[in-house]
């Protein structure tokens, strides 16, 4: 697909529980996210990968799937996705109207930032944060 980054680096989420279509849903109402493709694995249910744009950054996603995993026992690392965005309180407003719970509130930080936290409902950590208007 002629849209898609070809540097840089771009998140890819694993979705556990076969919610990937759920997270897809989520993303389009909690982050204005538009969905450019999707393919579904040979099991016809779950995503296998999924990419949106979010903000003019991209974002790729999945379902589990356990049988790829080379070492059962590792558990994904933790993951703080941060958008830069034009007016935080908007977009936390959007997706906590859509699902997502704060874990930091909104505030004017010290490094200049309007800036809090989220978590959506797949446990992935969100960070929105803009310039403090003057």
């Amino acid at each position: 697909m002629a849209d898609r980054p070809t540097s840089g680096i771009t998140p890819f989420l694993i979705i556990r529980e076969k919610r990937g279509r759920e997270a897809l849903a989520f993303y389009e109402a909690a982050f204005a996210a538009t969905l450019v493709e999707t393919n579904v694995a040979e099991d016809g249910v779950r995503l296998m990968q999924a990419s949106l744009r979010i903000n003019d950054g991209w974002l790729m996603l999945c379902d589990e799937f356990p049988e790829w995993r080379g070492h059962a026992e590792l558990e994904p690392a933790g993951i703080t996705l941060h958008l830069q965005v034009d007016d935080t309180d908007t977009w936390m407003d959007r997706a906590v109207a859509a699902g997502a719970i704060v874990t930091m509130p909104v505030a004017d930080q010290f490094w200049g930032d309007r800036y809090g936290q989220v978590r959506d409902p797949f446990g992935h950590s969100w960070s929105i944060g803009s310039p403090i208007k003057t």
